[in-house]
């Protein structure tokens, strides 16, 4: 599962590049995945700081800026 957990990640890092900011069940519609995955590779990505998250209305995701 961890490594199902860590390609998923790597797609929503992709996705993310490509599209800015998305809105969450955009983001689970573009990477084609289950739910369940996409949430859990959201969290690891958040976690290591990776990416950011919004909350104003819906979520919304975003990469981080790297300085």
């Amino acid at each position: 599962m961890i490594l199902e957990i860590g390609i998923v990640a790597g797609d929503i890092w992709h996705y993310l590049d490509e599209n800015g900011i998305v809105a969450l069940p955009k983001l689970i519609e573009g990477i084609n995945q289950p739910k369940q995955v996409v949430l859990m590779s959201l969290g690891w990505l958040a976690r290591e700081g990776h990416v950011k998250i919004e909350a104003n209305g819906e979520y919304k995701v975003c990469l981080t800026k790297k300085s």
